[in-house]
C-alpha cells in the first residue's frame, strides 16, 4: 500500500516539477544504457533480472518508463524520498544488486536520475526534438603506442540545436589490441595498427578512425612500383602504417592462384610449362583476359551468385525441388555467360513475377521465406539486405540495431516492400510455383501499402534503409521502387556490398569484415581504396569483369605470400598475398583433376565437376566437411574456410583419396606404365599438383627414395600422397 500511495503522490507532484526534470529520453534514458542496465547481460534481456525487465538498450521508451515507475506497484521508485529508490540504492551498491555498483553517487550520471526523480519521474515527451546526427570528434587520428587522446560526441537534434553528449555516449573499440577506450571517451593507444572506435547516442553512431604506425621507417623503394589506382591506395596506407609489401610472386607462384580464383581450377601441366616459358612482359595481363572468357569462369562464378541467392531445394517442405534449383542454376548462368550488370541482374531477381518455368529467378523469394501460403515480410527483407545490400538488419526485428541507426520502425518500414506478393506453392508434379503481386488484384488496390508494427501497432508504408520517401501507391508493386533505390549509383551500400565481396574472394580479407556486415560503426580498412573501388564499379555501369580485371592485374594482388619479419603479423592492409584453404568444390575438382579419377554426385554423371553441380542437397559428404554452403541463410558465413582435424584425418586416412590413387584409369597408373623416365615423372606429378617444377632438393630426396630399393610404384604413390596431402596443393598462396 505504501508504494501504491507514494504513487498517488507522483502523480501530484510531477506537473509542477516537470519543467525543471532532464530529459526522460535524451539523458535519463542514456544514462541506462551507457551504465549497461538495458544491456542483453542485465534488464535488457529478453525475460529481463531477476523481474526487472528494461528494453535493449531503451528502443521503447514508453515501456520502460511503465516498467520503472509503475511496475511491481511503482517499488523501484520512493516519490518522497527520492534517493532511497530502489533504481538509485541498487545502481550505487547500497542495497545488494547483482550487477554491483554501476553508479557513483558523486558523478554526474546519478545526479541527472536523482534530479528526474525529485522531479516526478516524468515521461517520454512527444514534442520533444529528435537526434539527426552524431559525430566524433576527432575523427581521424594517428597516435603513438601508450599515447591517449580524448574524443567528444555531439548530437544534433531536429530544432538545430547541437549538444555535447560525451559524457551520455557509449564507446567502444572495435580491436581492443590496438586501441580500448573508456567510459569518458578517452582513447589510448596499445599497439601498431589501425582501428576505430565506435559512439553509440540514442538511434545514432559515428566513428572515430585511429592509426598506430609502427616505428621503424620503410624505404620509400618499396612503394614506387604500382600497376593500377588499387596500388597506389594499398601502399599509401602501408606507407602511413610503416609496413613494408612483400615483393612480387614468381610466375608459378601466381599462374596457380589466378587459375583457382579466377576459375576454380588447376592448370594444366602444359598450361604451366607454356607460361613459364612465355617472355613476354604482358603476359600476366593477356591469362587474366583469357581466364575471365573461358567457361570454367562461367562455372565458377556462377556457384558464387548461387550461394548468394541461396539457391537450394525449400526448406519447409518438398515443394521447390531440383528441378526449380536446376533452372534458377541455369538462368544464374546465363547472366554470368553474357556478363550481365550486377544491378541488371539484381533488378530481375528483386522485382521477379511469374512461374519458377518462365522466370526461374522466382525462386530466390521461394527459398527465403518462410510461411507455406503467405510471404514472410520479416524474412525476406533480412536475406535482401544482407544479399543486396551487404548489411545485417535482422536484430532490428525485435528490437533498435545495437551496433547500427536502423531502428524497429526501420526494419518494418523495410518489410513492408514485401507485402504485396504471394507466393502460389505447388507440388512439382502438379505445375511450376507461381509468384503474383497483388497490385494486380482490383480489391487490393484500394488499400494502402504497408505492415503494422508489432510493438506499437503503428501501419508503416514502405520506406528505404535512409528513410527517404518510397512514394509507393495503393496500386504499385512495391518492390519496383525498392529496386529503383537499391541499385541507384549513387547508393553506395549496393555497389561496396558487391565490391566488398569481391575482393575478399581473391584477396582473402574483406575490405569490411565480416564481408556482409557493412555499417557506419565497421569502416573499411582503407577508406580510399573503398571509395575508389565503388567509383570505378559504379562507373563500369556494375561490371564485375572490370572489377575483377582491376584487381588482378594491380600488383596488390600480385605480390607473394611469403612475409618478412616486418609484416608478418599484417592480416588486414595486403602487404602480402594471405594464404588461405581452397573451397570445398574448388578442393574436390583438384584433387579429381590431379589424379584423373571423376566424381559422382547424386543425380549427374561421372564428370561433372563440383562447381558446376546446381544443388547444395547433391553435394558429398567431402564437400559438406570442407565447409560448402548449404544456403539456408543469406550470411557469407555459411561457407567455411577453417581447417579441421576431420578434414586433415579425411585427406590422410581416407579412402577416398586412396582409390583415386590406385585406380587403374588414373593419372598416377598410366604415368608408372608409360613414362619411364623417374626425373620426367617427378616433374609431371609437381605440375599436377602444385603447379611448378620440383626444386632440387625435392628431386634429390626422392631419387634417394627410389635408390632405396623400395618398390618404384610405392615410391612414387607415397610421392603423390605427399603431394595431395601438402599444404601447398591445399591452399591458394
Amino acid at each position: 500500500m505504501h508504494y501504491r500511495i507514494g504513487w498517488l503522490a507522483l502523480l501530484v507532484v510531477a506537473p509542477a516539477l516537470r519543467a525543471e526534470s532532464p530529459s526522460y529520453l535524451t539523458e535519463v534514458l542514456p544514462v541506462l544504457t551507457k551504465a549497461g542496465c538495458n544491456q542483453g547481460a542485465c534488464h535488457g534481456k529478453g525475460a529481463g533480472q531477476n523481474g526487472f525487465k528494461l528494453s535493449l538498450r531503451g528502443y521503447d521508451p514508453a515501456a520502460d518508463h511503465r516498467s520503472i515507475t509503475r511496475e511491481a506497484d511503482g517499488r523501484r521508485i520512493d516519490p518522497a524520498q527520492p534517493e532511497r529508490s530502489l533504481l538509485l540504492t541498487k545502481a550505487t551498491g547500497r542495497v545488494p544488486h547483482e550487477g554491483g555498483a554501476v553508479l557513483r553517487p558523486s558523478g554526474r550520471e546519478y545526479q541527472t536520475l536523482l534530479a528526474w526523480l525529485q522531479a516526478g519521474a516524468p515521461g517520454p515527451d512527444a514534442k520533444e526534438a529528435k537526434i539527426t546526427k552524431l559525430e566524433v570528434t576527432p575523427a581521424d587520428r594517428v597516435l603513438k603506442p601508450g599515447e591517449v587522446v580524448p574524443l567528444t560526441a555531439t548530437a544534433t537534434f531536429t530544432d538545430g540545436t547541437r549538444r555535447d553528449v560525451t559524457w551520455l555516449t557509449r564507446f567502444d573499440s572495435n580491436d581492443a589490441a590496438v586501441a580500448v577506450v573508456s567510459a569518458d571517451g578517452k582513447v589510448t593507444a596499445k599497439r601498431n595498427g589501425a582501428t576505430a572506435v565506435r559512439a553509440a547516442f540514442l538511434t545514432e553512431v559515428a566513428v572515430a578512425t585511429l592509426a598506430v604506425p609502427f616505428d621503424k621507417p620503410v624505404d620509400d623503394a618499396k612503394f614506387a612500383v604500382t600497376n593500377n589506382a588499387i596500388d597506389t591506395h594499398v601502399f599509401a596506407k602501408l606507407k602511413e602504417l610503416r609496413i613494408e609489401p612483400s615483393g612480387l610472386s614468381v610466375d608459378a607462384e601466381f599462374l596457380r592462384r589466378v587459375y583457382l580464383d579466377t576459375i576454380g581450377t588447376l592448370p594444366t601441366p602444359a598450361e604451366v610449362r607454356e607460361f613459364l616459358a612465355d617472355q613476354s612482359a604482358d603476359k600476366r595481363a593477356k591469362l587474366i583476359d583469357a581466364l575471365l572468357e573461358r567457361p570454367e569462369f562461367v562455372d565458377y562464378w556462377t556457384l558464387f551468385l548461387s550461394d548468394l541467392f541461396q539457391n537450394r531445394k525449400e526448406r519447409d517442405h518438398d515443394v521447390r525441388g531440383v528441378k526449380g534449383v536446376r533452372q534458377f542454376h541455369a538462368w544464374i548462368r546465363e547472366q554470368v555467360a553474357a556478363n550481365r550488370k550486377w544491378d541488371e541482374i539484381a533488378r530481375d531477381v528483386l522485382t521477379a513475377t511469374g512461374d519458377t518455368t518462365a522466370n526461374p529467378q522466382v525462386g530466390y523469394y521461394v527459398v527465403t521465406v518462410w510461411e507455406h501460403r503467405e510471404v514472410e515480410k520479416s524474412e525476406a527483407a533480412e536475406s535482401v539486405a544482407q544479399a543486396f545490400l551487404g548489411t545485417r538488419i535482422g536484430c532490428a526485428r525485435c528490437h533498435n540495431h545495437p551496433l547500427e541507426r536502423y531502428t524497429q520502425d526501420d526494419f518494418y518500414h523495410f518489410s513492408a516492400f514485401f507485402t504485396r506478393i504471394k507466393i502460389d506453392r505447388k507440388e512439382s508434379k502438379a505445375g511450376p510455383t507461381k509468384l503474383t503481386v497483388s497490385h494486380n488484384d482490383p480489391s487490393q488496390n484500394k488499400n494502402p501499402v504497408g505492415v503494422r508494427q508489432p510493438r506499437t501497432g503503428q501501419m508503416l508504408p514502405p520506406q528505404p534503409l535512409d528513410r527517404t520517401a518510397a512514394g509507393v501507391k495503393p496500386g504499385d508493386d512495391p518492390r519496383v521502387k525498392l529496386a529503383a533505390w537499391i541499385t541507384d549509383p549513387a547508393n553506395e551500400q549496393f555497389s561496396g556490398a558487391m565490391v566488398n565481396r569481391v575482393w575478399k574472394h581473391f584477396l582473402g580479407v574483406g575490405l569490411v569484415e565480416p564481408v556482409d556486415d557493412l555499417r557506419a560503426t565497421n569502416p573499411p580498412s582503407n577508406p580510399p581504396l573503398w571509395a575508389e573501388l565503388n567509383r570505378q564499379f559504379v562507373a563500369s555501369k556494375f561490371d564485375l569483369k572490370h572489377l575483377m580485371r582491376l584487381i588482378l592485374t594491380s600488383r596488390t594482388y600480385q605480390l607473394t605470400s611469403a612475409t618478412t619479419p616486418a609484416n608478418a603479423g599484417d592480416g588486414r592492409f595486403h602487404s602480402h598475398y594471405y594464404a588461405r584453404r581452397l573451397p570445398a568444390e574448388v578442393l574436390l575438382d583438384a584433387l579429381t583433376a590431379a589424379t584423373g579419377v571423376g566424381e559422382k554426385f547424386d543425380g549427374y554423371p561421372v564428370g561433372v565437376r563440383a562447381i558446376q553441380i546446381p544443388d547444395p542437397g547433391s553435394h558429398s559428404a567431402f564437400l559438406k566437411m570442407f565447409g560448402s554452403s548449404e544456403r539456408v541463410t543469406a550470411c557469407a558465413c555459411e561457407r567455411s574456410g577453417d581447417v579441421t582435424l576431420p578434414q586433415l584425418l579425411s585427406l590422410q586416412n581416407g579412402d577416398r583419396l586412396l582409390a583415386k590413387l590406385k585406380d587403374g584409369a588414373g593419372t598416377l597408373s598410366k604415368l608408372l606404365k608409360e613414362q619411364k623416365d623417374d626425373a620426367k615423372l617427378i616433374e609431371e606429378l609437381f605440375l599436377r599438383t602444385l603447379c611448378r617444377l620440383p626444386t632440387a632438393d625435392e628431386t634429390a630426396a626422392v631419387r634417394k627414395a627410389l635408390a632405396s630399393g623400395d618398390p618404384r610404384d610405392e615410391v612414387l604413390r607415397d610421392l603423390f600422397w605427399a603431394l595431395l596431402n601438402a599444404k601447398e596443393f591445399a591452399f591458394t598462396h
